[in-house]
């Protein structure tokens, strides 16, 4: 058998092969369809009417021969800075583009955010770096939609196994139902329904969570007052984000351990009279770990993510509401940096579980 040190090197540089692999293939789909081509194009048109406007604003009075002559310096200028021409002005065929974008992408050069409505996010004006804008925006993902789903699976794997233990009793038949119920019932719709009873009408919590992001860029300057007004902004997002997810988190892990429940030594130990709660948790949930660890954290790492949908209702500048602004707005730039974090976040939550697989369960080397 392997050892464990060679088997972990060699599935994280498969992960990492693989990472390389689905930057080379996006870049290769957005260059050949000629999408890249046709954004920086518009950015360029815009960038260079932007410009003159500015120029006309403060009152600088252009011939028409200085007024064409400037055009066309412009749009060189900023047909350079997107990768369009070259020094020579001759221009860059997409296949060099192409490795452009992927060297760029692997060094996490990831350009700049040209869009008002995403630099708006980092509360600053265009053009802001997209490695400080994920950087500003991620940590609110994580206070909203990663402490929800950490609340989750904490209840989940305290609760599940015994209820697993418990199967076809009255708790059993309530988490089945709780959610049947909640899963029918839209994350966005129930956050709206709670805006307006809990926001508008008890006034027990604030309808615009957009405020959040001052205290953030802010905490080191009072940590004690700005983690409270963080707390008492988030709590709405995150009872919504628990409430409407829960069941879903109970009935995955009730499912995963309840062919466990059924196994001889559960019954053993039943019978010797073992406490319930050393039962759930040493002979159940231990057994069960893999799986339950591979849904815990690949879980948490698509919260990283954001809900594009509900970030929208409940006005809170996180990763969903980058991706809805990025998309809508076509920044290039953002789109392609919000991708590569995406995939290196999968990548390395990847391999943590392959190193978790290794350490749990030795069998796995040889596999």
């Amino acid at each position: 058998m392997p050892g464990a040190g060679y088997v972990i090197a060699r599935r994280g540089l498969i992960l990492l092969f693989s990472y390389v692999m689905i930057i080379i293939v996006v870049a290769a789909v957005m260059e050949a369809t000629g999408y890249t081509q046709r954004i920086y194009e518009s950015i360029v048109r815009e960038s260079v009417q932007a410009e003159i406007q500015a120029l006309v604003r403060a009152g600088r009075q252009l011939s028409p021969t200085e007024l064409e002559q400037l055009r066309k310096d412009l749009e060189v200028y900023y047909s350079k800075m997107y990768g369009l021409i070259d020094e020579e002005g001759n221009p860059i065929p997409p296949y060099v583009r192409m490795w452009i974008l992927v060297k760029n992408a692997l060094t996490f050069n990831l350009g700049k955010a040209t869009k008002e409505s995403v630099a708006q996010l980092a509360s600053r004006l265009p053009p802001v770096p997209v490695n400080e804008l994920i950087a500003t925006v991620l940590p609110r993902t994580v206070v909203m939609i990663t402490v929800a789903d950490i609340i989750m699976a904490a209840i989940a794997l305290s609760l599940a196994p015994r209820i697993a233990y418990r199967h076809g009793g009255l708790l059993d038949r309530a988490i089945i139902s709780y959610f049947a119920i909640f899963n029918a019932i839209p994350l966005w719709w129930l956050a709206m329904i709670l805006i307006l009873i809990l926001g508008y009408q008890l006034r027990i919590f604030p309808t615009n969570m957009r405020p959040v992001s001052t205290y953030m860029m802010t905490f080191w300057n009072d940590p004690v007052n700005n983690f409270v007004q963080i707390a008492y902004y988030a709590a709405l997002p995150i009872i919504t984000i628990v409430v409407a997810g829960l069941g879903g988190w109970l009935y995955s892990v009730r499912a995963m351990v309840l062919r466990i429940v059924r196994e001889d030594y559960v019954v053993v130990a039943k019978a010797k009279g073992l406490p319930e709660r050393d039962i759930a948790r040493k002979y159940i949930l231990r057994v069960a770990i893999s799986p339950v660890l591979t849904s815990v954290i690949l879980s948490l790492a698509y919260s990283l993510g954001g809900y594009i949908i509900t970030e929208s209702v409940f006005d809170w500048p996180g990763m969903g509401s980058l991706y809805y602004a990025a998309l809508t707005t076509g920044d290039t730039p953002t789109v392609i940096g919000l991708f590569v974090v995406t995939v290196g976040v999968y990548v390395i939550a990847r391999f943590i579980l392959e190193i978790l697989y290794i350490v749990l369960d030795p069998r796995v080397r040889a596999r």
